[in-house]
């Protein structure tokens, strides 16, 4: 008695369309590369230009590869911010992340002066040493000012055209990148600040800190003078 033997038709793949979901997944692994490589956020523009694409198609690549990052197995993500793209850790771990940090190294604080000088250049600039003094009601910003420039928080913004020509201050695409803005317009509007005021200044509202301890940030942000 023969054996029959039965064969199943086999589906041919195309091999150029294997070819080209490898070339889509080496892309995709350079894009990632890059961004997490580069000292700077790089733009679209920038990236488009490095990997041979249009701003349009990277653009895509770029939210296929966001979305790769978004499955819960994955402890970071990447972000649009200071015009680019840049990695970060996901807010799930942030207090893993900083219970790490504070093992390797002291916390470091901007001091209140910084952080109210910081704040006007913010959202006056560009602005200069005296109008910044005029708004805190203190003697000298100078000080302050030169911790800030030397941190890259701002930069020099070109002279006023005014008697003595005064060196206007404006933020830097640091200060974006130091507290994970894509821009200015994600800053607090001037009334969400004073409403964070009010409600900060409420008796019944419990803030947990101390009114004369020194404002903290993000534990790799550098120290402001007084």
């Amino acid at each position: 008695m023969s054996e029959t033997v039965v064969t199943f038709p086999v589906t041919p793949v195309d091999s150029s369309e294997t070819e080209a979901e490898a070339r889509r997944i080496r892309q995709l692994a350079r894009l990632e590369a890059i961004i997490f490589g580069a000292e700077e956020p790089p733009t679209k523009a920038q990236l488009a230009e490095s990997l041979g694409l249009p701003v349009k198609a990277l653009a895509d690549e770029v939210a296929l590869l966001q979305k790769s990052y978004e499955a819960q197995d994955r402890g970071i993500e990447i972000r649009a911010v200071a015009g680019g793209y840049r990695m970060f850790t996901k807010p799930e771990h942030h207090e893993a992340v900083r219970a790490f940090v504070r093992t390797q190294k002291p916390r470091l604080r901007l001091s209140a002066a910084a952080l109210e000088t910081l704040a006007i250049v913010a959202y006056r600039q560009p602005v200069t040493i005296p109008e910044i003094q005029a708004i805190r009601g203190k003697a000298s910003a100078s000080g302050v000012i030169h911790t800030l420039l030397r941190h890259r928080l701002v930069a020099a913004a070109g002279r006023k055209r005014v008697i003595g020509r005064p060196m206007q201050y404006k933020t830097t695409g640091g200060f974006l990148l130091h507290f994970g803005l894509n821009d200015l317009s994600e800053l607090p509007t001037l009334k969400e600040m004073g409403d964070l005021d009010q409600s900060l200044e409420s008796p019944d509202v419990e803030t947990g800190e101390d009114s004369d301890s020194t404002p903290s940030v993000s534990p790799d942000a550098p120290i402001g003078d007084g």
